[in-house]
């Protein structure tokens, strides 16, 4: 359980931003920002970097794009010495700019993309890799991808210069025994100098056993939240994985204190967790948005119903 080069990522503000248009308040994310910090967490994932030009300011908020002089209001004054990260969707790219690593706040970015966007990817890597930046690429919705492309997608960033590859679970459709097979696949295609990373949702509430199931594999970077929050059922709770690790230097205590004064009464207003809608788009390995769109209606709770539209559509 304890191994030195685990490290914890935080996607509270980025992945529970899909659930409100990322539309958080300066305090919420000053005292997500205060508590990760206290609690030793190597890295908090501020939000997207996103063109306003795709993603109108009108519609989202100040988490959608991450400014730097933004993360630098939330951040001035408290003492910390946990790395910072945004996300770039490879797909979505316009004008984004990034200064130099060492003129901005932000230490990581982070390239979300598909498989067939993977040229997008490596070039946006090759970007900020040469601007200083540390980088991911999170390979999402792995789950509908067929092997020889993984394979393909792999060796290609083998010879980037990426610091570490993401098994992304984005339907929370997979079991222990796919996230193992998977990760072995990761760790043979890269190179050691590589860390291959795991990012679960909890749509079959199995985000935390399937990060475990990672971990024993050998994947290093994990992602979760707070309370789980995140698009839908949500992700990896970052409370149950900070006890799970007994690494000494993670502080629980500033997690459980930011749940309690913060997080629980946003749940009053955002819905996320495990639901049974979510199970039946995970289990079927589709994208929850039917759940999200159905759980906004007055049958939200018509379970049986739901189950049967959906299967008959993906069968």
């Amino acid at each position: 359980m304890y191994r030195e080069r685990i490290k914890l990522l935080d996607c509270t503000i980025r992945d529970g931003g899909l659930m409100n248009n990322h539309y958080f308040t300066d305090q919420f994310v000053r005292e997500v920002y205060r508590a990760l910090s206290q609690s030793g967490i190597d890295y908090m994932e501020m939000g997207y970097r996103c063109s306003r030009e795709l993603s109108p300011p009108k519609d989202f908020g100040a988490w959608k794009y991450c400014d730097d002089e933004k993360i630098k209001e939330i951040t001035d004054g408290i003492e910390s010495a946990m790395k910072l990260s945004i996300m770039v969707d490879a797909h979505r790219v316009k004008e984004q700019q990034f200064v130099p690593a060492d003129e901005s706040p932000i230490d990581m970015v982070r390239v979300a993309t598909y498989v067939k966007d993977m040229d997008k990817a490596i070039e946006l890597v090759n970007r900020c890799h040469g601007l200083g930046y540390e980088t991911t690429v999170n390979i999402m919705a792995i789950s509908k991808e067929i092997e020889p492309d993984i394979i393909e997608a792999l060796d290609q960033l083998a010879k980037s210069p990426v610091n570490v590859v993401y098994v992304v679970d984005s339907f929370g459709a997979l079991y222990c025994e796919q996230i193992e097979y998977l990760v072995k696949l990761y760790r043979k295609h890269l190179p050691e100098d590589k860390e291959v990373g795991m990012h679960c949702h909890n749509n079959q509430q199995l985000a935390f056993s399937n990060t475990i199931e990672g971990i024993i594999h050998n994947a290093n970077f994990l992602d979760a939240s707070l309370y789980g929050i995140g698009r839908g059922p949500g992700n990896c709770p970052l409370e149950l994985l900070v006890s799970f690790l007994k690494n000494p230097k993670f502080k629980l205590s500033p997690i459980l204190r930011v749940i309690e004064e913060q997080m629980l009464p946003m749940q009053k207003d955002i819905e996320w967790g495990y639901l049974i809608p979510y199970m039946i788009t995970g289990m079927l390995n589709e994208h929850p948005r039917a759940a999200i769109e159905m759980r906004k209606t007055a049958d939200k709770d018509k379970y049986a119903k739901f189950y049967e539209e959906i299967r008959d559509v993906t069968a």
